[in-house]
């Protein structure tokens, strides 16, 4: 609910919805905020049919190698985790992750897009290491 960031990055990814979907790809956008503050951001932010989870335990941001960071300001929560995005293929595995220890210089959706793409045509494997299984 606080990062301006946040809010300009997930309203373009609302525009890219159909395209995900096109392509199979289903998408969910998890918050440590409470429930409260993500209502307040769906109602604020033009994400309209974006799913958003919300009140991710910081230990669970953690175990996802999520940085985390403490307020700074009375508009942030006592302490949020930082961004991630992951590509998690159906069978469970990790296939690609971008994790940031700020909410600057993230992936585009349409690189993303692109990547995806490239992938499926291309039978592309995971890259850097062994496939990691995520626990639900």
């Amino acid at each position: 609910m606080h990062c301006p960031v946040c809010k300009n990055y997930l309203e373009y990814l609302a525009t890219r919805l159909k395209n995900f979907s096109d392509i199979g790809v289903h998408l969910i956008a998890i918050s440590s905020d409470s429930e409260e503050r993500v209502k307040k951001a769906g109602k604020e932010w033009n994400i309209p049919e974006l799913p958003v989870g919300y009140n991710l335990p910081i230990e669970t941001a953690r175990e996802w190698g999520l940085y985390v960071s403490k307020k700074t300001s009375d508009k942030e929560p006592d302490e949020f985790s930082e961004p991630g995005l992951f590509l998690i293929r159906p069978d469970n595995t990790l296939y690609a992750s971008a994790i940031q220890t700020m909410p600057f210089a993230r992936p585009h959706w349409d690189d993303i897009l692109n990547a995806i793409d490239y992938v499926n045509k291309n039978n592309y494997p995971a890259r850097g290491g062994e496939y990691n299984t995520l626990h639900k």
